[in-house]
């Protein structure tokens, strides 16, 4: 069995505390320990394999972020309410908690988390914990600690009990080398961040490991994810989420990026549709453990010009943020997601246009938006 890390109480406070923006003085070290594969030929493990016909059972971590909710809420209606679990290290709010099964998983913890897949049979893991871009930059060594080290634990769990992972990478894990219109799936990588240095470690560990132990890994590179139900979490995309929130509360939105900064973006519902999709592809059809996803790529001033017509007074001022405006620079402009067409027919569904109408639909109406209709 791998050997138990456990960073302690000191680091498990600085994660519950990492909104603060403060430094991290301690820096966790993972034990060398055996192969997940090196147990007991006669070691008894509750891991379930499950037929077409059976419901997984799933364990979604770092759940109180931008799609961990939605993801459990997407998953429940297809799985069952008892069959997903969400987990964090925060308190959630009241609708999430009574919404179904709800636990604390700290990944920094890996005899606890090692225990909640154990008694909870799961065979699905989604692991979601991780700290975003422009966040990760502020304080490197706890986005070292939760994007690398957490990773660590989640592959060994995985591998050791036969489960079926999910880990999301990034537009981010592209860098300034990397060919930017359009980025395929296999190209240079080199980024400049640490949280799209982390996202490349975590594609080439699964991969690694499921060459190496037969880990059933999966990754999807998501573009910048734009929905209603949730707030800016620290990405430097998140422009493409306050702008909505910004034109209805004050009818004015200041951009931290170039107008012209063109990236790839995605409507979350077409996120978690494919990330449900490529978890249910047959093995056999998955030619590679990593794909692009895309749906739409536009920049700031084509978004507000999409959002003026339902608010024609936004007033949209620049003020860049030259770390956010650098990492935007290097990361793609559109992706080639040829390969998961073909691979597994993902299909997007929202464009620029129903992005916006949906958006406005989803956070409600006031009288400019009624009157633009």
């Amino acid at each position: 069995m791998p050997i138990v890390r456990n960073l302690g109480r000191a680091a498990s406070q600085l994660l519950q505390g990492s909104g603060c923006g403060c430094g991290v003085s301690l820096v966790p070290v993972r034990s060398i320990g055996v192969s997940p594969r090196q147990v007991a030929s006669d070691a008894s493990f509750h891991s379930v394999t499950f037929s077409e016909s059976d419901h997984p059972r799933v364990l979604i971590t770092g759940g109180l972020g931008q799609l961990g909710v939605g993801l459990a809420k997407l998953l429940r209606k297809r799985f069952g309410k008892n069959n997903v679990i969400l987990s964090d290290i925060r308190k959630p709010a009241d609708n999430v908690f009574y919404s179904g099964p709800f636990i604390f998983a700290d990944i920094l913890d890996y005899k606890n988390l090692r225990e909640i897949v154990v008694n909870n049979r799961i065979t699905w893991l989604f692991h979601y914990s991780a700290l975003l871009s422009a966040v990760g930059e502020a304080n490197v060594p706890l986005a070292r600690a939760v994007n690398i080290t957490g990773l660590h634990n989640v592959l060994d769990i995985a591998a050791e009990h036969n489960l079926r992972l999910f880990v999301p990478s990034t537009i981010g894990a592209f860098g300034p080398t990397s060919p930017r219109d359009p980025t395929p799936d296999l190209c240079i990588q080199r980024p400049r961040t640490i949280y799209g240095v982390s996202k490349v470690h975590a594609e080439l560990m699964g991969e690694y490991y499921h060459y190496r132990y037969g880990l059933d890994f999966r990754c999807l590179r998501y573009p910048g994810i734009i929905s209603a139900d949730s707030q800016p979490g620290g990405g430097t995309t998140d422009y493409a989420v306050k702008i909505f929130h910004d034109a209805i509360k004050t009818g004015k939105f200041k951009c931290y990026l170039r107008p012209d900064t063109r990236l790839p973006m995605m409507y979350i519902d077409d996120c978690l549709k494919a990330t449900l999709e490529v978890m249910e592809a047959p093995a056999e059809s998955l030619t590679m453990r990593t794909y692009n996803i895309s749906a739409m790529s536009f920049t700031p001033e084509e978004l507000a010009q999409e959002v003026q017509k339902y608010v024609p007074e936004l007033q949209m001022t620049y003020n860049v943020d030259q770390v956010r405006q650098a990492i935007a620079d290097s990361w793609p402009m559109n992706f080639d997601d040829s390969n998961a067409r073909r691979d597994w027919g993902w299909k997007h569904d929202y464009d620029l246009p129903e992005l916006v109408t949906t958006m406005f639909s989803y956070l409600g109406s006031d009288s400019r938006i009624a009157q633009a209709n």
